[in-house]
């Protein structure tokens, strides 16, 4: 009787008895032992901030300390990146990277730090793709076939809009073209209105954005999405073809936003915040809340983001060579 009291008194006391031994792994090389900041190479108000608003404040809870922003924006993420890669590599300060990590390391001559030596990788948050768009209400394209015949039909006579030169959507549109052999000129504006103002208009035939810089203009009708550049169609465009669907094999182009750790950073701590990150992504609101936003969530491993990483610096590469793009 005896022993069978002790057992059920052991198994009743279990989760509890588990409490301390996980909270001694979390705890692992004393992290975290003060607030988390998260430096974000972007300003205020963009996807990748808001983004991570939403990690940050479920992150403060699993660990229990709070987590920070700090917005340090500047060309290619070269001064959040080096702010981060400075700090001491226990945890506590991380950096987003981006897809546009990725093109900073072909794209600039000098930089004063390694991407891929100086950060370690922890986890992916959320993958995102582009769209292709044209004008909505009054517009001559319907399909992304009729694009493509019309650009065909017409050599040098369509103009596709982006960004900046040597931002994402500028190189997939320039990745866009090679991919489907077509002649036709990509014209930058300074900002996402400007180009999708004269999408509107008439000055150009088509923009490459991401769904969430224009949704409001998608939801109005004014602008048209043609296709999507990931390779599978999304959850929150789920009507909407791919641009391979849609007559452009193998073209592809995905975006994503993640967090990095200076190097040395203890492995340990890595795979805590990798733990905490896979919850994170896991959570209904969370994804609802990514989906509304235009993101997939995914949070995956750290040899997946460095994967990812290291792929997508080739490619990039080989674009902006092909494109003729000087470096800055």
């Amino acid at each position: 009787m005896k022993r069978r009291e002790l057992l059920l008194s052991s198994l009743s006391a279990l989760p509890l008895g588990l409490a301390p031994v996980r909270k001694a792994a979390a705890q692992a090389s004393g992290f975290p032992d003060r607030p988390v900041k998260i430096v974000v190479p972007f300003g205020a108000g963009g996807l990748a901030d808001v983004t991570f608003r939403i990690v940050a404040e479920k992150l403060s809870g699993l660990l229990g300390k709070q987590v920070v922003i700090e917005n340090l924006p500047g060309a290619g993420g070269i001064a959040a990146g080096n702010a981060v890669v400075r700090a001491k590599p226990d945890g506590h300060t991380l950096l987003v990277i981006a897809n546009g990590t990725a093109i900073t390391k072909t794209l600039f001559k000098s930089m004063p730090f390694d991407i891929q030596k100086d950060l370690a990788p922890v986890s992916l948050a959320a993958y995102f793709d582009l769209v292709i768009l044209v004008k909505g209400e009054g517009g001559r394209y319907r399909t992304l076939g009729e694009l493509l015949a019309a650009a065909r039909a017409n050599p040098g006579k369509l103009n596709f809009g982006t960004i900046s030169p040597g931002s994402t959507q500028n190189l997939s549109a320039e990745l866009f073209k090679t991919t489907a052999n077509l002649n036709v000129t990509i014209v930058p504006f300074k900002t996402t209105p400007e180009a999708g103002t004269a999408v509107i208009a008439g000055e150009i035939d088509a923009v490459f954005e991401s769904y969430a810089a224009l949704k409001s203009l998608i939801e109005s009708g004014r602008l048209r999405v043609l296709a999507s550049t990931s390779p599978k169609r999304t959850g929150y465009l789920p009507l909407a073809p791919t641009a391979q669907e849609a007559g452009v094999p193998g073209y592809e182009v995905v975006g994503w936003n993640a967090l990095a750790a200076p190097a040395g950073t203890p492995p340990d701590v890595i795979a805590l915040i990798n733990r905490h990150m896979n919850t994170i992504v896991a959570m209904p609101d969370v994804q609802k809340r990514f989906i509304e936003l235009g993101l997939d969530a995914y949070a995956g491993t750290p040899e997946e983001l460095r994967t990812r990483l290291n792929g997508d610096i080739a490619k990039w590469a080989a674009v902006i060579k092909q494109a003729g793009i000087p470096q800055q």
